[in-house]
């Protein structure tokens, strides 16, 4: 998913809320992206109106979080622990889940591991670090 441009990964968002919206039939990834959405009413109006987003910039310098990076980070660590990749993390996940018995804080809580992660590889022109990043986990509580 990451691996698309801005407005063609956006466009996979409004597509499935559409698709969801319709009572349409969903692919997988569809129904994920839509899940995840659910999971943040915050974000519904926006995806009712892909004109005025598509294209939008967001700047967290000014306080603005960027919601389809938010989501995109979502899907990517609920894939992360339904694959088990990196190795360990289901087990850090199942940990975090007994305790907080939230999913969604769960992922927020992983989330900040994962966005610092790719923060330090673009900040050092590195690989992500695997290592790291599960030692980040490790130490949530």
């Amino acid at each position: 998913m990451f691996e698309l441009d801005r407005s063609r990964s956006r466009q996979m968002f409004f597509q499935a809320w559409r698709k969801h919206s319709n009572n349409e039939v969903l692919e997988p990834m569809e129904s994920l992206i839509v899940d995840v959405i659910q999971l943040h009413p915050e974000y519904h109006a926006l995806m009712e109106n892909p004109e005025a987003a598509l294209d939008k910039d967001y700047f967290p310098e000014m306080g603005e979080t960027n919601p389809f990076l938010h989501m995109a980070l979502h899907i990517a660590i609920k894939e992360q622990i339904s694959i088990n990749q990196p190795f360990g993390i289901s087990v850090h996940y199942q940990r975090l889940l007994k305790k907080h018995r939230d999913p969604h804080i769960v992922e927020h809580m992983i989330m900040e591991c994962l966005a610092q992660m790719i923060w330090e590889a673009q900040r050092n022109h590195t690989m992500p670090d695997n290592e790291l990043y599960l030692e980040c986990i490790g130490k949530l509580d």
